[in-house]
């Protein structure tokens, strides 16, 4: 830990990008105790106020300890997009605020760092047609440009594409490709990527998943269960379907605690792909 922080410019920004359960929060805790700065969520999942366990939130310990944003304020049931974000991370910025993101959500880094296009807002009754549609769907839909660039295991970010597609006329990669300058150019921020080895992380999934269960993560999910409703981004966390499934009495709870480390794992595994596509020029933390 004392090298890598060694490394790391006080007077810049920070990022901290890397798959689920790689210790990325560690790291921007110690970061931000030691040296100052405000934690800034790049977590899509963790924006979101009914869930804090389920989603590896910091705990209320660790947001004592340094200045955290964007974490859990956010209603289930609002629209939350990667411009809502930006926009927020921009406005820390022009505060004067060192910020040191952290997260795992690939298309967060990207916007920040590369620009984000300014789409038109989607009509609802669009968005509700893309709720009624399968995935396959959708992506049979879409041009190979933005198939290219969108993780297309994704529901949300094919959906957003198909959205945008049907709403617009132009596929996302071309609104992509007239993007505006990025919030925080590559330049002028310290770029950290951890590079996290597969089986040391798959070891380290199970490990977390279980202890969240032990933390509580089944009695947050319950006080969610009357209200859930798998069409929102919010109740599409990964392991909130899998102990909703438990809870309806459609598996053991075992079972519903091994779909959960199965789909983490995946998830991470897509993490690491894009990380690795998307992120070749940051600095690499090899971790494992």
């Amino acid at each position: 830990m004392n090298s890598i922080l060694a490394q790391v410019p006080r007077e810049k920004p920070v990022l901290i990008a890397g798959p689920t359960a790689s210790g990325k929060s560690a790291l921007a805790l110690e970061i931000a105790t030691r040296q100052g700065g405000v934690i800034v969520n790049a977590d899509a999942s963790q924006v979101y106020d009914c869930w804090r366990v389920i989603t590896a939130r910091p705990s209320v310990a660790e947001e004592a300890a340094a200045p955290h944003a964007l974490y859990g304020h956010i209603g289930a049931r609002e629209d939350y997009s990667t411009g809502h974000w930006l926009r927020e991370v921009r406005n820390i910025l022009a505060r004067g605020e060192r910020a040191i993101v952290t997260g795992g959500t690939g298309l967060y880094f990207t916007a920040l760092t590369q620009g984000l296009a300014e789409i038109p807002a989607i009509p609802p009754l669009i968005r509700q047609q893309a709720d009624c549609l399968t995935i396959e769907e959708m992506l049979e839909a879409l041009d190979t440009a933005t198939c290219n660039r969108i993780d297309t295991q994704n529901r949300a970010r094919v959906q957003r594409a198909w959205e945008v597609l049907t709403a617009t006329g132009k596929g996302l990669a071309t609104w992509q490709d007239n993007t505006g300058p990025p919030v925080l150019p590559r330049g002028a921020c310290h770029p950290i990527v951890f590079d996290v080895q597969k089986d040391w992380l798959n070891a380290r999934i199970a490990k977390r998943f279980g202890l969240m269960v032990d933390q509580g993560a089944l009695t947050e999910v319950e006080k969610v269960y009357p209200s859930y409703d798998p069409s929102l981004p919010a109740h599409r966390a990964i392991g909130v379907p899998e102990l909703m499934a438990h809870l309806n009495g459609d598996m053991t709870l075992d079972d519903a605690i091994e779909k959960a480390v199965i789909a983490t794992r995946q998830f991470a595994k897509r993490q690491r792909t894009w990380m690795r596509s998307k992120m070749s020029d940051w600095e690499k933390i090899s971790i494992g």
